[in-house]
């Protein structure tokens, strides 16, 4: 399995920002260093029995802060709230104009015989150059990312070129989904993928938290 020099420069740095450890193939084009996560933590068997408890006035007051916080984070993750609106407008627009996220999904990453697309979900990738907005697909039989703009890069013969960020994670790679929080913050929670090779993914900014992390495990178990 061939991974580039800046796939493993994201998997160094990503090394410093977490106590664990993404994969092939595997397309990663930023290398610099510039985002830097806060410490993280893994929620305990105490906390996950609290959230499942039975419903009170005050537990539904804290899951509607809950799901407020990270309508907030979503757009807080853009450069400013104009620009994150616009985003939005236009991946929106080119949802609609491909015919839905599945064509997306055929388009950019193809799609294998009896392979089927189960989740789609709007969501950032975090990067060492900082957080990528744009649609995690999760199908029958690959985990993929595709920011929602294309980026600069420079090709092989020194060319500036645009094109989209994209991740693709075969399903038979990952290791590990796990729930990850900012211990700072802990409305503030991550999704870390980790595969066999001992690379990571994070993703984050998820309106529905709980739901992308249900949809994940249940995907890839």
């Amino acid at each position: 399995m061939n991974i580039d020099k800046d796939a493993v420069n994201h998997r160094h740095s990503l090394s410093k920002m977490t106590t664990v450890a993404p994969s092939s193939p595997v397309s990663l084009l930023f290398s610099s260093s510039s985002h830097q996560h806060s410490g993280v933590s893994t929620p305990s068997t105490e906390d996950a029995e609290m959230t499942t408890s039975r419903e009170t006035p005050k537990n539904h007051r804290r899951k509607t802060c809950n799901f407020a916080c990270r309508v907030r984070d979503h757009v807080k993750m853009g450069p400013k709230l104009s620009e994150t609106l616009k985003g939005k407008l236009r991946l929106g627009a080119k949802i609609i104009q491909k015919g839905g996220r599945e064509n997306i999904f055929k388009e950019v990453f193809g799609e294998n015989d009896g392979e089927k697309l189960l989740k789609a979900s709007q969501c950032y990738l975090s990067t060492s150059a900082g957080p990528i907005a744009g649609i995690l697909f999760i199908s029958t039989q690959k985990l993929a990312f595709c920011s929602e703009r294309s980026i600069k890069l420079r090709s092989s013969n020194g060319d500036l070129i645009r094109n989209p960020y994209k991740v693709l994670i075969p399903r038979n790679k990952i290791k590990e989904t796990n729930e990850m929080e900012n211990v700072e913050n802990s409305a503030q929670k991550y999704i870390q993928i980790v595969t066999y090779d001992n690379f990571e993914f994070w993703f984050m900014g998820f309106v529905r938290y709980e739901r992308a992390l249900e949809n994940l495990r249940k995907a890839v178990s």
